[in-house]
């Protein structure tokens, strides 16, 4: 057979490793044909195969984001998108022209997203910021981690939020010394503003996906997992948008996605929400979208006191409504029920996405899943129809008892990489929060790997940064590009690279169960050339790489001028 393509001339990483001799990858019909020195790839090639000299750079596979909320993303950044703005004054003035711009009677509310915490004091700005922008109508922007939304007075009244209404049972009404709404809403309280929001089409989830979809792409992704398929705080079910894209060609990434456990499940609910997930998957499969994960979200994050902690957190200020002293932050799930939804998923052969933050809800979920192994298969080391890949996201704090369990149950890492360091939002709202020795509990990446555990990567997007570097430089030195006069956070977890980037390729796909992921003759030829080689000895820094061409099975989805020789 002749080669389609063939990329000669540069360094290859295959998903686990660099071998000096191998130069050159060769495709065909869209799969990888041949890896390995350019003289035997080259052989491959005929007079209408397209040569690509690298000129020294890497080619890998194509980057696989393992936790990611693309369609959100997307959306997010085609409405009031204020992540780019660098405190109060700037959201106002924001917020003043995205009103300016809109029809109130095509818009009457407006909705966005991208506010930082650290840009504030205490973590949560008040309401009367986005009134003296826009008094009269209803805003809704939701915080960058997603936990969290800021609303104005408009917003407050038309929810019927005011200092006699309770906090929801998963949720908690950001207050005013003095009682009164502040106007931040924490976890399920979201919704009690979010409910009154006008419905999100399916034809907005679509341009959504589809630029959530090219950014990723310039970024060398070609496969994500969104974390959260279902309602969910305002958003819709993205799955009908996902099957629309697939059945029309339009969905060029190979996406999977993880069915939302809505955090008010019972015992009751579980045999009903099992049977809806099995024909969700069945429906979903058939339209070329798999959804064999079932995300649940066991705790919150510490900065609002919604992680949930073994000990209470520590008596620092804090303007999100927490008690001090006393407070351990909730898991949204009981024990019994987590337990038994643990169990009947993975009989029915989901794979568990799990969302743990604290020390606590880490060690809760590990309990879950080590349950569900003694009961589903009572003899260790026996042989199984069927292995489940569950996987746990974000593990920021993890206590060292818990460190080598995710090993020795088989449970995934899903590191969110880039907020390993620290950044503002660490040193000025969680540190203080979760205090000195807990500090030093955080993302144990490398110890947790040394203890057997999976290693994979996703960034949480639009929580933070999509670009795989960024997160890969982190991962390697524990301090952010931006931020390194701090110094690197907890050193001795720090990855090397071929880990870290086995753990955004090979690592992601295996735990999203993606074909792609490693360059070997007979996978799909999903790959990424990067615009420098990180392993040579004069390669730039890591947060500087970028991606020149990506490839989803054999055809070129994004191209940065000049690839080319």
């Amino acid at each position: 057979m002749t080669a389609d393509l063939v990329l000669r001339g540069g360094r290859v990483f295959d998903g686990f490793s660099v071998h000096p001799t191998t130069t050159a990858v060769a495709v065909e019909g869209g799969r990888i044909t041949a890896v390995g020195p350019e003289a035997a790839v080259r052989a491959a090639a005929g007079s209408r195969t397209e040569i690509v000299d690298l000129h020294g750079r890497l080619v890998s596979p194509g980057l696989i984001d393992a936790h990611a909320h693309t369609f959100m993303g997307g959306i997010e950044a085609l409405a009031c998108d204020v992540g780019h703005c660098g405190g109060a004054d700037e959201v106002q003035a924001e917020v003043s022209r995205y009103a300016r711009s809109t029809d109130p009677g095509d818009s009457p509310w407006i909705t966005g997203a991208g506010w930082y915490k650290g840009h504030y004091d205490g973590g949560f700005p008040d309401a009367s910021v986005l009134d003296a922008a826009v008094p009269h109508r209803p805003v809704y922007l939701i915080n960058r981690d997603h936990h969290s939304a800021w609303v104005n007075t408009a917003a407050l009244h038309l929810a019927g939020i005011d200092d006699r209404t309770p906090d929801p049972a998963d949720g908690r009404i950001g207050r005013r010394p003095d009682g009164s709404a502040s106007g931040i809403l924490h976890e399920g309280a979201m919704s009690l503003v979010a409910r009154l929001l006008p419905p999100i089409t399916r034809e907005a989830v679509e341009a959504g996906i589809l630029h959530g979809q090219a950014h990723l792409h310039a970024l060398g992704v070609t496969g994500w997992q969104e974390a959260i398929i279902g309602e969910y705080a305002g958003y819709p079910d993205a799955a009908p948008a996902y099957r629309s894209l697939a059945a029309s060609g339009r969905l060029t990434g190979r996406a999977s996605g993880a069915l939302w456990v809505p955090r008010g499940l019972t015992l009751g609910d579980l045999p009903g929400l099992v049977d809806s997930f099995r024909a969700r998957r069945d429906l979903n499969a058939a339209a070329g979208f798999p959804t064999s994960s079932a995300k649940i979200m066991v705790d919150g994050v510490p900065e609002n006191r919604t992680a949930a902690m073994l000990e209470p957190y520590e008596s620092a200020g804090c303007t999100c409504g927490g008690r001090t002293g006393t407070d351990r932050g909730p898991t949204y799930l009981p024990p019994e029920v987590l337990d038994a939804a643990a169990e009947a998923l993975e009989a029915a052969r989901f794979d568990l996405h799990l969302h743990a933050i604290g020390d606590r809800a880490v060690r809760t979920a590990l309990d879950a899943v080590g349950r569900a192994a003694v009961v589903l298969h009572p003899t260790p080391g026996g042989s199984r129809s069927w292995e489940p890949r569950h996987t746990m996201a974000h593990v920021q704090l993890v206590h060292p008892d818990d460190v080598p369990r995710f090993g020795h149950l088989g449970v995934t890492v899903n590191a969110q990489a880039l907020w390993a360091c620290s950044d503002e939002q660490m040193r000025s709202l969680t540190v203080p929060l979760i205090g000195a020795e807990r500090a030093r509990w955080q993302y144990p990446f490398a110890s947790m790997l040394a203890g057997g555990a999976p290693l994979a990567m996703g960034s949480d997007w639009p929580v933070s940064d999509a670009d795989p570097w960024q997160a890969i430089h982190v991962a390697v030195h524990r301090a952010h590009p931006d931020h390194g006069d701090t110094g690197p956070l907890v050193p001795a977890e720090a990855l090397d690279l071929t880990t870290a980037l086995s753990a955004y390729t090979a690592g992601s796909a295996r735990v999203t169960r993606s074909p792609a992921g490693v360059l070997r003759p007979g996978a799909p030829a999903d790959l990424a050339v990067l615009s420098a080689d990180p392993f040579g000895p004069d390669g730039p820094a890591l947060h500087r790489l970028r991606a020149d061409l990506t490839i989803v099975g054999g055809r070129v989805v994004f191209e940065r001028a000049a690839h080319r020789a």
